[in-house]
């Protein structure tokens, strides 16, 4: 099977570069954040400067492994949808589950190996820019030489393949479950461990003094968890925010908001993998924001000069927005575009029903529009369990003084990115004529 799942990628190679560009992106961060194991272990390195390099490896290396199996869990997830008429054809021809199940995650381990191989020149100089910016900000002693080792390359290679395979897995029995059944025990117990375990963070943060060092920690940990929870539940949610928005969609956009709600009624499982991404990235980015302004503005109002720490741990926290923005944006666009591209065939069968292609695109901005609203408000709410908590104790007030500016750039963020590529998608795929595309789906 093996040997099969490598010439399914020969002869497909465009069905899985978007798993492939999601294990580069996040073989590159872990390698590029994990070198810096490898230069604070260097002879001559200072122990303030060793410390700050060990802590920002040890905290964006938990955040990339997280992002890390979203990403290629999501995109997995599409593309063995996509086949599911190639499957059931072998398991007509005599494959068992088992032999299946090994072609899928030979493909995934093939893929990972090489996307990950890919980023190691480019985590080299990505490692390299990292400790510029330490250095620049004076938290590492400029005397400090960048090193790329085992250490990089061991991490980068193993949690890429670990979450590659992990993913499959979970994509063969998705794929495996009938339309419409719901989901999996794995999956609702993996989703109530992360409430659970995100309320607790949350929590205790109550327990903390308002000038503790690890202060900023447990309430943005627990709104990371409590954004995975709600991201697993997404399958059971959306159906209810249908029932909500079902006038008001079928109102506003006419046929296409009826074929929306049908649509997507009937898509809920497939749709739920663009929510995971896009509750992960409101969530992580609102929360991270907002919790490092009320530090910054407490540490200001108290005319206090920060010390080496606080830059180190503000450094990180901007650090991990950026990465999250750019790594979920990317992710969402791989699933987004890869989600919508397989509908070329759903889209010829409407228009040969009689549905112009205004109504069909209608139909995918009005989807787009459904899992914005979703995402951004599931991703807000766990975003703001986190600020509400850290706020209350660092400043004595419940809720930050930023405004609504940051809430609102991030929002505008996810919904440029998810109603933008469904909508390009979309459009591309409508210039092909109608009984050709039903022809080449075929």
């Amino acid at each position: 099977m093996f040997a099969l799942a490598m010439r399914s990628i020969r002869q497909r190679p465009g069905r899985f570069a978007a798993t492939l560009f999601s294990s580069f992106l996040g073989a590159l961060i872990i390698m590029t954040f994990n070198s810096m194991h490898d230069t604070a272990a260097g002879a001559g390195v200072d122990d303030r400067s060793a410390e700050t390099l060990t802590v920002a490896a040890s905290v964006v290396g938990g955040y990339g492994s997280l992002l890390v199996f979203f990403a290629v869990a999501s995109t997995l997830t599409v593309a063995v949808r996509q086949r599911s008429e190639e499957i059931e054809l072998l398991r007509t021809t005599g494959a068992t589950p088992a032999q299946i199940k090994r072609m899928i995650v030979g493909e995934a381990v093939a893929v990972a190996l090489l996307g990950a191989a890919l980023a190691v020149v480019p985590a080299m100089f990505g490692g390299q820019l990292l400790l510029d910016v330490f250095q620049d900000s004076g938290q590492v002693a400029g005397s400090v030489e960048h090193s790329f080792g085992a250490i990089a390359l061991a991490t980068g290679f193993d949690i890429t393949l670990l979450a590659s395979v992990g993913a499959a897995f979970l994509a063969v029995r998705r794929a495996g479950r009938a339309a419409g059944r719901r989901p999996g025990r794995g999956r609702t117990f993996f989703a109530y461990a992360a409430l659970v375990a995100g309320a607790l963070s949350v929590s205790a943060t109550f327990l903390l003094d308002s000038d503790a060092e690890i202060m900023m920690a447990p309430p943005a940990y627990g709104a990371i968890l409590l954004s995975v929870g709600c991201a697993l539940f997404s399958t059971r949610i959306l159906p209810g925010v249908l029932s909500v928005l079902e006038g008001p969609i079928t109102a506003l956009a006419g046929a296409g908001g009826y074929l929306t709600v049908r649509n997507m009624r009937q898509r809920a499982a497939q749709l739920s993998n663009v929510l995971m991404p896009l509750i992960l990235f409101t969530g992580m980015a609102v929360a991270t924001l907002y919790m490092q302004g009320v530090e910054n503005d407490t540490v200001k109002a108290s005319g206090l000069v920060k010390a080496a720490d606080a830059k180190t741990l503000e450094t990180l926290n901007y650090a991990v927005v950026g990465i999250i923005v750019a790594f979920c944006c990317i992710m969402l666009i791989n699933t987004l575009y890869a989600a919508t591209s397989y509908r070329v065939r759903e889209f010829g069968q409407q228009r040969l029903a009689g549905a112009t292609p205004r109504q069909v695109l209608a139909m995918v901005g009005a989807e787009s529009a459904v899992l914005t609203v979703t995402g951004v408000a599931l991703g807000s709410l766990t975003g703001f369990a986190g600020i509400v908590a850290f706020t209350t104790v660092r400043t004595d007030q419940v809720l930050p003084g930023q405004g609504l500016g940051i809430w609102l750039a991030v929002a505008g963020i996810a919904a440029t990115v998810t109603i933008g590529t469904s909508m390009a998608t979309a459009w591309r795929q409508l210039r092909t004529p109608a009984v050709e595309a039903v022809a080449l789906a075929a």
